[in-house]
């Protein structure tokens, strides 16, 4: 959590969020609750948590509870909506939302589900968790990915990539999660310090072709332009694939590709069949499983063939 530009009394909650959360959670899975005095629902959640909770002490779980009023700058940094919410905390970051687990059996099935999935260390000496699952670890990733939470994502895929520093799933995740908040220059980083081997295989090549799609991405207005650019000149090939990479870094791969099939229903030879070569690599960085390639490929088929 940020704390450059904090006034004092976010300054000093921060501090203590860091010493009661955050470095807690560098060995241990933490149990975040945001609660409230006046909260009935708080009330009836937290001696099921503090039972649950006490139970897993021995594999490395700890419970620590935010006073939403008390506390209100980290609430809203977790952009805290409705109370009770809870979440796994593990290494500074939320790995999973706990706030739907409301009875003992939810809890324990989840923090069981975790558990199996992370490097959490057991509170008796004998020893921690068995190494982590990084098929199970990648799976949740994805999920938080396709979840829409690319900054939590980019957050695991490191992790796992600081486990695994050759595994390419991880390293595609990464580059992907960044390329999803627009941190193209990191993400580009990212990739850069990947070695030749890791670069090859197919998962981090279909995170490159994302990455090089992404980097034509421009501002609301400049968009706007190649819009107007494309809708006034149809028979400009050039122009159509300018305003159809745009529209799909900004996220819009409908518009995309219906531009770029547009411009091949014009001429498929226009430029040397530069708008189908820009459609194939678009299909390629989503990923030919994907249905709306699957979709989107029937209609080129169409246009092509009859």
């Amino acid at each position: 959590m940020a704390s450059m530009g904090l006034n004092l009394e976010e300054q000093k909650a921060v501090d203590r969020f860091r010493k009661e959360v955050v470095e807690p959670s560098q060995t241990k899975l933490v149990i975040l609750d945001f609660w409230a005095e006046w909260c009935g629902p708080c009330k009836a959640l937290a001696p099921v948590l503090e039972k649950v909770v006490a139970e897993y002490a021995d594999k490395g779980v700890v419970l620590a509870k935010i006073n939403v009023d008390e506390e209100k700058f980290i609430a809203s940094q977790f952009k805290v909506q409705s109370i009770p919410t809870v979440y796994a905390m593990f290494q500074g970051q939320p790995v999973a939302d706990l706030t739907p687990a409301r009875s003992e059996s939810q809890l324990k099935g989840a923090l069981d589900q975790i558990l199996s999935q992370l490097p959490i260390e057991g509170g008796d000496a004998a020893g921690g968790q068995p190494a982590p699952d990084l098929d199970q670890l990648l799976t949740m990733a994805e999920d938080v990915l396709a979840s829409g939470d690319g900054e939590r994502a980019a957050s695991i895929f490191m992790q796992i990539g600081q486990m695994a520093p050759d595994n390419p799933a991880a390293q595609s995740g990464l580059i992907r999660a960044l390329i999803a908040t627009g941190e193209i220059e990191t993400a580009q980083a990212a990739y850069d310090a990947l070695t030749d081997e890791v670069k090859a295989d197919p998962v981090v090549a279909q995170a490159a072709t994302q990455l090089e799609l992404a980097g034509t991405r421009v501002d609301d207005s400049e968009l706007a332009a190649l819009r107007a650019a494309a809708a006034e000149r149809p028979a400009d090939v050039e122009a159509q694939i300018a305003f159809a990479e745009a529209a799909f870094a900004a996220g819009d791969r409908d518009s995309a590709a219906d531009t770029l099939l547009a411009a091949i229903e014009r001429d498929p030879a226009a430029n040397e069949g530069a708008a189908k070569n820009k459609l194939l690599k678009i299909f390629e960085g989503v990923g030919l499983e994907d249905p709306w390639v699957a979709s989107q490929r029937r209609r080129l088929s169409l246009l092509l063939f009859g």
